[in-house]
């Protein structure tokens, strides 16, 4: 009887699969979702690593009252949430009737958000587990018009979700690795059913687009947008520190072993190139007590913003006030970008490349992945693995007039390729709301 009993369930699971792939994975993911959870949880605690935000992923939290007017956007982590800063705000400026949601999938993503967006979202909360129950969960608090996700995360169930209420749906900034895009390809039949119930696919390139198109995006709702990173504006402020005369390298937002690495390469470089001269730039000022013996072992003469010193008196000064690194690099000649050379996955070049400056950076750029990579297509900007690498990249730079030159006018070409991003997705709300 049970034999029969369990045959028949297969057999209905089989005719409704045939119908709703969709009823299928919803099953599945509560059931593998119901009895994971429990041991999942455990492990994380064992190794110290807890479950943030997942009360609310469950749908557990509280929201106020945003009414029936509201723009929500997702970033998954930090490179996501960062990407998406000047839309939001630009979001607020041109539509202030609406409100704004924000969420994300990470802890450190949800950290990023509330430090960038408390002042500018009205709500900010994470994303729901893609099971039925959650999802709806989250729409009984969150009403959205438009859901726009950014780069390329595809959920099933909530999808479906945003087609059955009607909500608009998008994916912006979209892109897709290599690596993602095999795994993708081969379920390019389930994801196909996914894709169509999206209102726009907007993607950073063409490549991006044709990718998409093949595991089933229709051709008809997707589109090049560009790269909303790129959409950075240069400061009309003028920077006087000294610098007429001289090639100025900024190490911008630099961490721990980085100010060692870079005030080495640069006494060597000095003892060449005596028109050099060192912006230093930490990410964290407290961190000053530990810098300044490393200078002190230099015996470079060095010198502080704070204090008013100049590069006419001195060969390096440490950048050690607040809010000025952007404007500063307007006065570089190349930079090299923190943040690589340890696990905390960079910084923003493109802080330098609006200005049309050559970026270098360490190995760990997992937040800006996307940035470097195109960057790293031509001149303006090189990933190095090492810091023998970084100075013999640094030694191109310096020596070889032509190549530098070059690497300026990439920086240039790719910044003016990739604007217009945050346009693109503006003007496509300003044609639904």
């Amino acid at each position: 009887m049970i034999t029969y009993s369990i045959i028949l369930i297969l057999l209905l699971l089989v005719i409704v699969a045939m119908f709703s792939e969709l009823f299928l994975y919803g099953l599945v993911s509560t059931l593998l979702f119901i009895i994971l959870l429990p041991f999942y949880y455990v492990i994380r605690a064992i190794s110290g690593k807890f479950l943030y935000g997942w009360r609310e992923k469950l749908g557990f939290f509280k929201a106020p009252d945003l009414g029936s007017k509201v723009i929500m956007y997702h970033g998954v982590s930090v490179g996501e949430v960062i990407a998406l800063e000047n839309l939001i705000k630009k979001t607020k400026e041109v539509f202030p009737d609406y409100k704004i949601v924000v969420t994300t999938g990470t802890k450190t993503g949800q950290e990023i958000a509330i430090k960038k967006y408390s002042q500018v979202a009205d709500f900010i909360t994470y994303f729901p587990f893609d099971i039925p129950l959650c999802v709806q969960a989250f729409f009984s608090k969150i009403k959205p018009t438009v859901v726009l996700i950014a780069e390329t995360e595809l959920w099933p169930i909530f999808a479906s979700f945003c087609k059955l209420k009607n909500i608009k749906l998008y994916t912006i900034n979209g892109r897709m690795s290599d690596s993602t895009y095999k795994l993708y390809r081969l379920c390019r039949y389930f994801f196909k059913k996914i894709l169509v119930k999206y209102t726009k696919i907007l993607t950073q390139s063409e490549i991006d687009r044709n990718k998409l198109i093949s595991i089933g995006a229709p051709p008809e709702k997707t589109f090049v947008m560009k790269n909303l990173k790129f959409d950075v504006k240069r400061t009309n402020e003028t920077v006087d520190i000294g610098q007429e005369g001289y090639r100025v390298i900024i190490a911008g937002s630099t961490h721990k072993t980085e100010e060692e690495i870079i005030i080495n390469i640069f006494k060597e470089k000095l003892q060449k190139y005596s028109d050099i001269k060192l912006l230093l730039v930490p990410r964290h000022t407290t961190r000053l007590p530990q810098i300044i013996p490393i200078l002190d072992e230099s015996k470079i003469s060095y010198g502080f913003r704070s204090k008013g010193d100049t590069f006419a008196q001195k060969d390096i000064i440490v950048l050690d006030t607040m809010g000025e690194l952007g404007k500063m690099y307007s006065i570089c000649n190349f930079a090299f970008i923190g943040g690589s050379f340890n696990n905390t996955g960079g910084h923003n070049p493109l802080e330098a490349t609006v200005y049309s400056k050559p970026t270098i950076t360490g190995p760990s750029i997992h937040n800006f992945r996307d940035i470097y990579w195109l960057l790293s297509q031509s001149k303006a900007g090189k990933v190095v693995k090492t810091p023998e690498e970084l100075s013999d990249y640094m030694e191109v730079l310096l020596s070889d007039k032509e190549f530098y030159e070059q690497a300026c006018k990439d920086c240039e070409t790719i910044f003016n390729d990739q604007q217009g991003a945050l346009d693109v997705v503006i003007d496509e709300l300003k044609q639904i709301l």
